[in-house]
């Protein structure tokens, strides 16, 4: 079990390092991680570059989760009566290559679109849910980041309800949840000061800065 452990781990990790948001800025000759909140995400890709370089990067996370574990539970390890397990601990992977990928200096996003994907993968009826409670939140609030940390509160919440007395698989939900507040805290405290930047806000392109 450790072994195919550390597979799912490590083989979810190289999708994870594909930077989708760093790859769409790069196409416009932008690095997105030189503006806004400095991380390769989906939500700065928006704010840089606007809706559609915001839309491509979100696709090209969330599938990035959804294709390893699918190849992992649904294939490689079919047979494993704990595949279930094995695909959140792919996702887990993901989560850290996209948020620490080694080839960008371990400087990557904040982990939200990919842990949609994981929880797309892991039960699609949590399509839906996590769809309303992030638009309900950030139509309310204008807070992205509150509608993020949302969903990662959604993911150990939901894994509880449909799989009571797995505490293997809650623990990592709760991972999943830690690393999201862990990648956010900076958001948590402008939040928390009121300082916090609405969605909307667009962020200023210098083309000096980029030719450096």
């Amino acid at each position: 079990m450790v072994a195919r452990i550390l597979i799912c781990l490590i083989c979810g990790y190289g999708f994870g390092c594909i930077s989708t948001g760093y790859l769409v800025g790069k196409a416009n000759h932008v690095d997105i991680r030189k503006y806004g909140s400095g991380n390769a995400g989906t939500t700065n890709a928006l704010r840089t570059l606007g809706w559609k370089a915001g839309a491509l990067t979100y696709l090209g996370d969330f599938l990035k989760a959804i294709i390893p574990i699918l190849l992992f539970r649904n294939i490689l390890f079919a047979d494993v009566d704990y595949a279930q397990l094995l695909g959140l601990y792919t996702g887990l992977g993901v989560v850290l290559g996209h948020n620490y990928p080694f080839w960008l200096h371990f400087k990557g996003g904040k982990g939200i679109a990919v842990t949609t994907g994981v929880m797309a993968a892991f039960d699609p009826l949590l399509i839906p849910t996590f769809i309303i409670v992030f638009v309900v939140a950030v139509a309310i609030t204008r807070y992205v980041s509150l509608g993020s940390l949302l969903l990662s509160i959604l993911f150990p919440i939901w894994i509880a309800i449909r799989h009571p007395g797995d505490i293997h698989m809650l623990i990592i939900g709760l991972i999943y949840a830690a690393s999201a507040f862990y990648t956010h805290r900076a958001n948590i405290k402008r939040l928390l000061n009121g300082t916090e930047n609405k969605l909307g806000q667009k962020v200023k392109i210098d083309p000096n800065q980029e030719k450096q």
